[in-house]
This record gives C-alpha cells, sequence and structure tokens, in this order.
C-alpha cells in the first residue's frame, strides 16, 4: 500500500449516485454527487432510468477525481454499494437497458404478492429467503418485466419472445450494482447480499433457488453470477480504453443497508445499526447463525468476505422516513429538510398530533401493502411546527417498532444504535431517538458509511486493508445522545400504535 493510493466506492441510492474516495484512515479524500430523476407513470409505479443512473455514475467519479485532484490509477481498488431490491432489464449484445428499471417502492406488483398468499405459499417462499413476501423484493418485477416488456421494444429485427431471449441469456436481469458492474467490467455478478434480496435466492445455501424461479417465472441463464461480497478474485477491471482511462479492480459490492453495517464495524453478534434515509433500515448482525424471525422481521446476508463463511442479519425496513420530509417539502410546510429541525424545537410536543407516513404501504414489522399515510389527531390549534415534530416522531416510533422486535427475535437486549444516513445531522432527530427507543444512540465521525462500507469491502479484498481490527481502529464516535426523562414516552408509543392501526389495509 502507498501512501499515495486510495479505494473509491460508489454508492448508487434511490435519489442519487455518490462517489467518495476514501484514505486508509477512513476518511472522505474527495467525493462527488448528483441526483437522478424519479419517475412516477402510474399510481404506485416508481421507475428510474438506468442510462441517466450509469452517466452519473461515470460523472460523478469523473467529479470527484478532478477535485481532489487525483489519478484514476490512485484508486486500488473500487467498491459499489446501492439501492438493493430496484431492478433492470438490458440487451446483453448492446448493452443498453430494454426499459426503465423498477424500483424498490414500486408497488405495481401488490396483487401477483396476494396471489402468493391465496395460494398458501408465503410459508415456503420465507423458509427458502428468509423473506416476507412483499412487492418490495426483486422477484415480481422480474417477473414483470418479463411479462410486460414489448419485444418490438427491443430490435425491430427480432421477433422472438422476451422471455426466450433472457432464457437464452441474451437479455440480462440484476439489481443495480451487477447493472453498474456490467459496465465497468462487461462481467455479469453480483453478491450474496444483493442476491439475498431478491426473493430469488437461497439465503441458507447460497444459491439461486429453482423453486423460486420456478415460480416467478424468472430463467436462471438471464442472472448475474453470485460472488462474495469482498471478493479476492475480483468482479472484473475497468477497461483501460474507457472513461476512467485505467484499469482498475472492482473488487466489492454490498447492498446499501448490508455495506452501513460493514462500515459501522458491526462484526460482532447483536452489533446494531440504523441507517436513515429515504427509508430507514435496522440491521443487527446475528453472526454466522441465521436467524428466521417470528416477529415480521428479514433474515438477510449481513457480509461475506473470500473464503469465509456467510455472516447474516436481522433486517427490519421501514419504506417511509426521510421520504415523509420530502413530502412536507413537497407541500411547502417547509423549504428544504434542515428546517425540520427548527420547526419541532419551536413546539414542545405535537399536541397530539400523529402521523403515519405510510405513503408506499408499511415495511416492518407491519407489513401491510395497502396501508396509506394518516394523519390524526388534527384541531383547530395545530400548526405546520406540530405535523412537522410529528412527522420527525414518525420516524423514531418506526425504528422502536422494529427494536422491539428485533430483540424478541434475537434474544439480545439492545443497549446502543449506531446511526448513519443524511438525516442523523438532524440532532434534534437523534435525541428524540435515543428518548423514544430509550437507548443509547451513537453518531460516528464519519456518517456517509455505507460509501465507507463499500470502500472497506473492496479494499480487504486487495489488501489496501488487512484486517477487520484495522477497520475497527478507524471508527470514531461524534456524539452519543442518551434518553431523556420526563417524556411520557410510553403513552405516547400506545397512542402511535392505536394511529397505526387506523392507516391499515386503506388502499
Amino acid at each position: 500500500m502507498s501512501q499515495n493510493t486510495y479505494v473509491g466506492s460508489i454508492n448508487q441510492g434511490t435519489a442519487g449516485t455518490r462517489f467518495s474516495v476514501f484514505d486508509h484512515g477512513g476518511n472522505v479524500v474527495s467525493s462527488a454527487s448528483r441526483t437522478h430523476e424519479q419517475l412516477y407513470p402510474n399510481q404506485g409505479w416508481v421507475e428510474h432510468d438506468p442510462m441517466e443512473i450509469w452517466d452519473n455514475t461515470k460523472r460523478v467519479i469523473t467529479d470527484a477525481l478532478e477535485r481532489g485532484p487525483l489519478e484514476a490509477n490512485q484508486l486500488e481498488a473500487i467498491g459499489v454499494a446501492n439501492q438493493r431490491e430496484t431492478i433492470v432489464l438490458w440487451d446483453a449484445s448492446t448493452g443498453k437497458p430494454v426499459t426503465n428499471a423498477i424500483v424498490w417502492q414500486d408497488r405495481r406488483t401488490t396483487d401477483r404478492i396476494e396471489r402468493l398468499e391465496a395460494e398458501d405459499k408465503v410459508d415456503a417462499v420465507r423458509y427458502k429467503t428468509g423473506l416476507e413476501p412483499n412487492a418490495y423484493f426483486s422477484a415480481p418485477k422480474a417477473e414483470w418485466l418479463l411479462d410486460n416488456t414489448d419485444p418490438i421494444t427491443l430490435s425491430r429485427l427480432r421477433s422472438r419472445d422476451v422471455r426466450d431471449r433472457a432464457a437464452d441469456g441474451e437479455l440480462l436481469l440484476g439489481t443495480i450494482d451487477s447493472w453498474l458492474v456490467y459496465n465497468l467490467t462487461g462481467n455479469h455478478v453480483t453478491d450474496v447480499t444483493n442476491a439475498s434480496r431478491t426473493m430469488l435466492f437461497n439465503t441458507f445455501d447460497l444459491e439461486w433457488d429453482d423453486d423460486l424461479l420456478a415460480e416467478f417465472n424468472v430463467p436462471a441463464a438471464a442472472l448475474p453470477e453470485v460472488r462474495p461480497s469482498a471478493d479476492e478474485a475480483l468482479y472484473g477491471r475497468t477497461d483501460p480504453a474507457g472513461f476512467l482511462g485505467a484499469e482498475i479492480p472492482v473488487a466489492a459490492a454490498l447492498g446499501d443497508q448490508q455495506a452501513a453495517l460493514f462500515g459501522q464495524t458491526c462484526f460482532e453478534p447483536g452489533e446494531t445499526k440504523t441507517t436513515y434515509g429515504t427509508g430507514s433500515f435496522m440491521l443487527m448482525n446475528t453472526g454466522e447463525r441465521a436467524v428466521m424471525s417470528e416477529h415480521g422481521l428479514l433474515t438477510t446476508v449481513g457480509f461475506q468476505l473470500s473464503g469465509d463463511p456467510a455472516q447474516y442479519a436481522l433486517e427490519g425496513p421501514i419504506f417511509t422516513t426521510g421520504a415523509a420530509i420530502e413530502w412536507l417539502e413537497q407541500l411547502s410546510l417547509i423549504e428544504d429538510p434542515a428546517e425540520s429541525e427548527q420547526l419541532a424545537r419551536r413546539v414542545e410536543s405535537t399536541d397530539g398530533v400523529y402521523f403515519v407516513p405510510a405513503l408506499t404501504g408499511l415495511g416492518a414489522p407491519h407489513w401491510d401493502q395497502r396501508a396509506r399515510g394518516t394523519i390524526v389527531g388534527l384541531t383547530r390549534d395545530t400548526r405546520r411546527e406540530h405535523l412537522v415534530r410529528a412527522a420527525l416522531e414518525s420516524i423514531a416510533f418506526q425504528t422502536r417498532d422494529v427494536a422491539e422486535a428485533m430483540v424478541e427475535d434475537a434474544s439480545i437486549s439492545l443497549s446502543t444504535l449506531r446511526v448513519d444516513g443524511g438525516a442523523v445531522r438532524n440532532t434534534f432527530l437523534c435525541q428524540l431517538q435515543a428518548t423514544i427507543l430509550q437507548n443509547e444512540i451513537i453518531r460516528p465521525v464519519v456518517d456517509e458509511t455505507t460509501a465507507l462500507g463499500a470502500a472497506y469491502a473492496a479494499g480487504l479484498a486487495v489488501d489496501y486493508w488487512a484486517s477487520l481490527d484495522e477497520l475497527e481502529e478507524n471508527w470514531q464516535v461524534d456524539r452519543t445522545f442518551v434518553p431523556t426523562e420526563g417524556t411520557n414516552v410510553e403513552q405516547r408509543y400506545k397512542r402511535w400504535q392505536e394511529a397505526i392501526l387506523r392507516s391499515a389495509d386503506w388502499a
């Protein structure tokens, strides 16, 4: 390792793409980001343009290197973190997407999951995948793309059925990590964490599952090869004749939440993190033991290093948290997300207002695809400050819902919670979370832990970092938040649970 070399990390999220360059101490040397358009072609549908994402990826890598200023050949490796369940279909011969990506928030396949429930197949799917069948996951989205993509749009010179072409490997399916790795290296590869979110992968045997592929009629030939999250054999190398002008190893990929778990150095069983983004995601490391949830959580692969067994995690995905703040902005109740903290501090409470932000249904531990956003407790005295504070409280209450289920499943007391993501810059929210959860909240110095986790995994694969112990030494606390007394937490939490019931099964 040279003092003048670094590791790069692509963090491709729901709202945008960031490229960060990290030094050996885990510090950000340079970064750049760009947002991409959110497409809503029909009610409940959410799409992204894969080419816009790839173009933005090239742009942010170039921008970050220029800002350094750094040369591409100073990068020892590149890692990828990505929005997970979002699915892309593209043409292997042209490398071009044949239609927009279907985003994890998309609800168009709700009826398909309800058919699975009606056919009494939910337990069989859960047993193989560790997942609660839901339109959130990739399998029904992949099935929908194969069923509904017009073959004429693929090529006017070909009349073959879309499924036939996919079965012959002429059309490829993958989550965003595999789309980016394909464009970077030409190889069709994913990692175990992303595969474990598709609902097509046996999370315990660590392979694509024939029964699930048959259920959703997805051909195995269209799917990527599954590798460890940090792969010493590499996912491939960038083309020296390409936009980087250098041959850089692409050595790691993780789903964004698993990347944050890794970046928070939650390497031991019981260590837990929550990432606050468009949604919020709490993960607890359970080690080599895959804990099957009895309280509405997911069993997922946490990470896997080359030559080592997979490490598992319990996860509670919350669909709408940061997106609820964006919704307030859309309604002009706030000018920007930072204003939410200022307004919330102007009032002592929500004055009995509760906001359930089920804007795309409810995730863990409720799993109600047809729940919808609900505000209860409005009076003539309600002001926008109360609504804004209720939105922030909804983030903290949803996190407690997941935490209580997690403690029950894992039989491990939650002593502290490591937090990251854009929302943790909101000190009011961090303090509120500590109080409602009745646990310490720890905010690290580097809050871009998703990008850091992908960088760590890539760096380990190429020996830029020697061990997990070395990564733990990099982790530093910025601030610890402790619960405050005399805030009627239990009474407020009980009312929150009543508000949840009023949002249920609305659509």
